[in-house]
């Protein structure tokens, strides 16, 4: 049975397209636009899932929620192709990320993002907000300094997961001036054929 994927313009759902062409699963993409002045997804988006938000993955009588979920969801449904490496430590830092994605680096970027949004207050509140938020981008490099993917040798889907709190935080914040590690692995994730086809498939992305 296809896959179908209700994905919000220029939001994480941009992943889970990505994903399944790395998966080379079939699958079907409702697209919905965000409204122009609230930038909040539409209510049609309700009539899917009480939320009303995206990404909402469908698969038979099945409804899914929640980034993270649908990943795993996705690499169990592909026989843990892209999953958890073999290796114990490996397959720790897959585990980490994957979670650390939403859990703990998305929260940050999100307040520096409405902060930036506030007028007079909210750059001064950016001001003394960046160290904090540093420290997690500064951890971030340093763990692509030791290793090319976020597990380790090879790509999974924790750098899926990792791609656009990343990707956010240079379109949007500008906070990952001199982390060279980070550029690199955005660049290499960006020349990925299946983000490319990703990128065809959902529509314009802001962040790629």
């Amino acid at each position: 049975m296809t896959l179908r994927l209700h994905h919000l313009e220029n939001s994480r759902s941009h992943r889970l397209i990505w994903l399944m062409e790395e998966l080379g699963f079939a699958y079907e993409v409702v697209r919905y636009a965000r409204d122009p002045k609230t930038m909040l997804a539409p209510p049609a988006l309700r009539r899917v899932h009480p939320l009303g938000k995206a990404p909402l993955l469908q698969d038979g009588d099945l409804t899914l929620a929640e980034t993270g979920a649908i990943v795993e969801y996705l690499v169990e449904r592909a026989g843990g192709r892209l999953g958890a490496p073999a290796e114990r430590a490996a397959a720790l830092r897959y585990r980490h990320f994957l979670h650390y994605a939403e859990g703990s680096l998305m929260p940050v970027l999100l307040v520096m993002l409405v902060l930036r949004r506030v007028p007079l207050l909210g750059r001064a509140a950016v001001r003394r907000f960046r160290p904090m938020a540093a420290v997690h981008f500064d951890y971030v490099e340093a763990m692509l300094a030791d290793r090319p993917w976020f597990a380790g040798a090879d790509f999974t889907a924790a750098d899926v997961m990792m791609s656009f709190p990343l990707e956010a935080a240079v379109r949007r914040a500008g906070l990952l001036h001199g982390r060279p590690h980070i550029a690199d692995w955005l660049a290499r994730i960006h020349a990925r054929p299946a983000y490319q086809a990703a990128l065809e498939r959902g529509g314009a992305y802001a962040y790629a």
